[in-house]
This record gives C-alpha cells, sequence and structure tokens, in this order.
C-alpha cells in the first residue's frame, strides 16, 4: 500500500514521537515492504535510524523482504531494567526483519516456504555508529 501522505511515510527522517500521535491503536506494529528486497544471498539496507540528542545511528540491512516496525505498545512500566530503569509504554521499538505476513497464503507475496532439500540463509545486520 502506498505510504505518501500517510503516518506510515517513513522514507526520509521524521521524528517517531510526533507520528505515533497520528495513528490510530496504539502506536506502530506493521510490516514494512522493502521496495528493493535483497536476494537470497543479497544484503540491502532496510532501515536507518537516528537519535540526534546521541549522535547514535542504528543501519539495518537484510536480504528479507521486509521489516516489522513495533513501538512497544503495551509495555506499563512494571517490568525494570538496567539501574531500575522502568519499561515504558514507547520507550523502545523494535526492526525485526521478516517475510511479508500472510506470504504462505498469498501468491503475489515473496515465497516464504522452505522445502526438503533447499537451504535457507537468512541476513540481517545490525551497525551501531555515531555522526
Amino acid at each position: 500500500i502506498e505510504v505518501k501522505d500517510t503516518p506510515f511515510d517513513l522514507r526520509e527522517p521524521v521524528l517517531i514521537g510526533p507520528r505515533l500521535k497520528e495513528l490510530q491503536g496504539p502506536g506502530f506494529d506493521h510490516n514494512f515492504c522493502l521496495s528493493s528486497p535483497g536476494g537470497p544471498w543479497t544484503e540491502k539496507r532496510a532501515a536507518r535510524v537516528c537519535h540526534p540528542a546521541s549522535g547514535r545511528v542504528l543501519e539495518v540491512s537484510t536480504n528479507q523482504p521486509g521489516v516489522q516496525f513495533y513501538t512497544a505498545n503495551f509495555l506499563d512500566g512494571s517490568i525494570a531494567g538496567k539501574c531500575g530503569c522502568r519499561y515504558r509504554k514507547h520507550s523502545s521499538f523494535c526492526l525485526e526483519t521478516q517475510n511479508w505476513p500472510d506470504a504462505v497464503n498469498q501468491p503475489s507475496f515473496p515465497d516464504c516456504l522452505l522445502r526438503p532439500g533447499e537451504n535457507y540463509h537468512h541476513i540481517t545486520r545490525y551497525t551501531f555508529t555515531t555522526v
């Protein structure tokens, strides 16, 4: 589905916080179909995330055809992490490379079946740098 002029248009850098307020529902938990997924052995850049305050950058590359973007929609502060930090709603996010949901039932989607004798080769690389 075309994302232009929707809260799902993340093709250019945007602040995620304001986008969360534009969404119906609790937040992002959506698969983004990559416009040019890698072949079985080819990595392509799937996402780039910047945190301007710290200068941290995360780049994700993969040979998978999609990325699930999830924004911790159901954390409620009941779980404590490092140094007692409470994990609250939207306090983190996940970028999970994968095939497209329901691909097994959709002939026009990328093939997701592993047949006898075939090898499965999935590449996902998370690269952290600073600006």
